[in-house]
């Protein structure tokens, strides 16, 4: 039997759940720069977008702890409606398993806080009640210390869930960038939300393929004044 872990993640085989990407969540968070965190789970949501791969939002607690799901989120999807529950354990909700199943996809990729809770038990649990494959983005989850998130993430492996980076994912879905009609808008968020790598298209497309400076406004290069 071919193991299904081995096909390449694409837009029509995957749906992605974020889970509980609230501030309260986030200021526990210690294993990954909060900032950083908030940067690669947009930048995971903006290619779901792209490539209209069905995505889940959960919420726990919005009103009375965790508060209002980061609105940078909330704005890649809007009029998304939001699955609220109680349980620390996403899987534990009818709405969030009926949603997945209306998805119809067993491969799932996930997004959430925190690592060694929300995104652990949600994960074995979906794996052993469901049948679902589990893919965990480690660098849009966020662990209350390195070692919860480090260690949660190593118990999940072992229980067969696939780690990924929010990246992987994006150029997983892209597969071949004679793509054309998502070349465009994965470029776009690369130079968004990619560091390093979006500096480097940038410098590609400006200083080797000429193409016009990616700036705000006309912007007058003075040339340095010879030395005497």
């Amino acid at each position: 039997m071919t193991n299904p872990k081995l096909e390449v993640l694409t837009p029509q085989n995957s749906q992605l759940i974020f889970i509980d990407h609230q501030p309260q969540m986030a200021f526990g968070v210690q294993s990954i720069d909060r900032q950083t965190l908030k940067n690669n789970t947009v930048g995971l949501a903006k290619a779901a977008r792209i490539f209209n791969v069905p995505t889940i939002i959960t919420t726990v607690e919005t009103e009375s702890f965790s508060g209002h799901t980061y609105p940078e989120l909330l704005d890649v999807f809007p009029g998304q409606k939001l699955l609220e529950r109680t349980s620390m354990n996403s899987w534990d909700d009818q709405k969030v398993r009926d949603a997945l199943a209306a998805n119809g996809r067993k491969k799932v990729i996930v997004s959430g806080l925190w690592t060694e809770v929300c995104n652990n038990t949600f994960a074995l649990s979906a794996m052993l009640e469901g049948g679902y494959e589990i893919y965990m983005v480690a660098d849009a989850s966020g662990g209350t210390s390195k070692d919860a998130h480090d260690y949660a993430m190593q118990r999940m492996i072992q229980a067969g869930v696939v780690p990924m980076t929010w990246q992987q994912v994006l150029l997983e879905w892209q597969r071949d960038w004679a793509h054309r009609e998502t070349y465009d808008a994965v470029i776009k968020l690369v130079q968004e939300h990619s560091g390093a790598y979006g500096m480097g298209v940038d410098y590609a497309y400006t200083m080797v393929h000429k193409a016009p400076e990616r700036a705000q406004g006309a912007h007058e290069v003075i040339a340095p004044v010879p030395a005497r």
